[in-house]
């Protein structure tokens, strides 16, 4: 099996990097923006074509939430178009698709774990650009999958925990939103499942069923940041502050737990609690 990795330099590119060895059945091609355009038809169908591709995880995405309620036409093209041109070129060659999306398609009312099923409504353009990405799968007939995930961290790439070991070490106090729950998700977990899914499953469902990934449990960022304080053993004072007091570009959905019932008994996926993979990932990045 031939896969291309898009977005590979992103946090689960890179831990599908890090595993990669594990599935000796799997080719691995590891693209960024640089050596393959996702939102360039011809480039991509050029390097599929040249490469024999059959499968794509689609790992690249414009992930900046906030600067995307100013970049509209750059969120779009990513996450929008650029999934809008996978679709087309694996269509024509049967290939698999494992295609990630966000809980930040939600608007956050729900206070019940959301189930794929439930309705869409994005708060800001980040969301709503990956759930125009996510219909041109589900309209189309491919043999793929999504899979919404959140609040992901790596011990590769720019992401949350990392700013906060940072700032733990030069400040005594922290002010993190207490009013905001989802569930941290290790990247290295979603991209073990990822790659159990494509290895393990000749058909993926037909026109682009959609799945719910994140690591068990529920915690506010809040919460998130005190378990990272308390994981690395830094002395820093963790306050929680309301989201009013945080102004932000973006609106952020005040809950967006996942429910993970579909992916588990469809694909027999295992998941561990976000405290628990938190802390090995916070011992790796402590031994770099």
């Amino acid at each position: 099996m031939n896969v291309l990795i898009t977005g590979a330099s992103g946090q689960l590119g890179s831990e599908v990097a890090s595993i990669s060895s594990l599935y000796p059945t799997m080719n691995f091609f590891f693209a960024t923006s640089k050596i393959v355009d996702i939102c360039n038809f011809n480039e991509l169908e050029s390097y599929v074509l040249q490469n024999n591709i059959d499968s794509i995880i689609n790992c690249a995405a414009y992930t900046q939430v906030d600067k995307a309620e100013e970049e509209f036409d750059a969120a779009e093209k990513v996450n929008s178009v650029g999934v809008a041109n996978l679709v087309k070129v694996l269509k024509n060659r049967n290939g698999k698709l494992i295609h990630i999306s966000t809980d930040y398609v939600f608007d956050g009312k729900n206070y019940i774990p959301y189930k794929e099923s439930d309705l869409t409504n994005p708060l800001g353009v980040y969301g709503r650009t990956k759930l125009y990405g996510e219909k041109k799968i589900t309209d189309s007939n491919i043999n793929g999958i999504i899979i919404r995930t959140s609040w992901l961290y790596s011990e590769f790439g720019n992401n949350f925990v990392k700013t906060m070991l940072r700032l733990g070490k030069d400040r005594e106090t922290l002010g993190v939103i207490a009013d905001q729950v989802g569930t941290p998700t290790n990247a290295k977990d979603l991209a073990y499942t990822c790659l159990e899914i494509l290895s393990n499953y000749d058909q993926l469902n037909k026109k682009g069923s959609i799945y719910h990934y994140s690591n068990e449990g529920a915690a506010s960022w809040y919460d998130f940041a005190t378990a990272i304080m308390e994981f690395s053993k830094t002395d820093c004072n963790v306050l929680p502050i309301e989201t009013k007091d945080y102004p932000t570009l973006a609106v952020r959905p005040p809950y967006s737990i996942l429910n993970k019932s579909n992916i588990k008994s469809d694909f027999d996926v295992s998941i561990l609690n976000w405290r628990a993979s938190l802390k090995k990932c916070i011992k790796k990045i402590e031994k770099k």
